[in-house]
């Protein structure tokens, strides 16, 4: 058993390599290794823009292999993810960005169009989630690093990128990890500030409780990962199993939803009433 969060994650990333982790259904697909191919480059990416252990890094937008790799890059560097939920309107975005003193922000360009940057003067660099290009930067070094990423991650591992070369951040059990915010009903959302133990300690319930699920079985993520029943149920807990999380990258309706069971057939489905 794994005390840490992270150390899941780590563990798991070595052990299942080869495996399938993240597909977006009738889409792309990565292997745990493709994860951790990317996860390094853009750890690479916020150590080149300066960016700190503790820094705010936000992502709104649509369930996706992309928004998981990016929300997993910034929880193993030891940032604070920022997770918002991509039906919020404009105004409460700015405000969740700004209120959450976010460094850097994840999202596509159909969200992004309708945004004001100077309402988030606080941001430094705001990256696609598509394929993470930059969209906007007010940091010199972002912008630098960005367009020599490969170079970069050439010289920092100039032979293979192998299982050895996936290290995490060692986590303190009370550091913050994560500021979920509420859906507004009751005006401007609400953050809860959630340590790494908060995670773990769920992560841990999940692997206690659910036994049935095993390394290489589907599961179809439908909830949102902005919220922390899909976050920590079918995204992190399957991934720490060694399991192959599908997203919906459409509306969930009945034909789609009836579709990705036929293909994936998961043995858990999560749902909410």
């Amino acid at each position: 058993m794994e005390t840490t969060l992270n150390g899941y994650l780590q563990s798991s990333v070595r052990k299942n390599w080869e495996e399938l982790a993240l597909t977006d259904f009738n889409g792309v697909s990565f292997q745990y290794r493709d994860i951790a191919r990317k996860v390094a480059k853009l750890h690479l990416l916020y150590e080149q823009a300066g960016v700190k252990r503790g820094d705010k890094i936000a992502l709104c937008g649509k369930n996706s292999s992309q928004w998981a790799v990016a929300f997993i890059s910034a929880i193993t560097y030891g940032a604070v993810a920022v997770p918002i939920l991509h039906e919020f309107k404009a105004d409460n975005i700015h405000h969740l960005v700004t209120h959450s003193e976010a460094k850097l922000f994840y999202t596509d360009d159909a969200i992004w169009e309708n945004l004001d940057p100077d309402s988030m003067n606080g941001l430094e660099g705001v990256i696609r989630l598509h394929d993470y290009s930059i969209i906007m930067s007010r940091n010199k070094r972002l912008t630098n690093a960005r367009e020599h990423l490969n170079e970069i991650f050439g010289k920092r591992y100039p032979e293979r990128f192998t299982p050895d070369d996936v290290v995490y951040y060692k986590e303190k059990k009370d550091e913050l990890a994560l500021i979920n915010y509420t859906s507004g009903s009751m005006g401007f959302s609400k953050g809860v500030m959630l340590t790494y133990n908060n995670l773990w300690s769920n992560i841990q319930f999940t692997i206690d409780g659910l036994t049935f699920l095993n390394p290489g079985d589907g599961i179809v993520c439908m909830l949102p990962l902005a919220h922390m029943y899909g976050l920590i149920v079918e995204l992190l807990h399957p991934l720490v199993k060694g399991c192959h999380v599908y997203f919906l990258t459409r509306m969930p309706s009945p034909r789609v939803i009836l579709e990705a069971f036929a293909t994936v057939r998961p043995k858990l489905i999560v749902t909410v009433r």
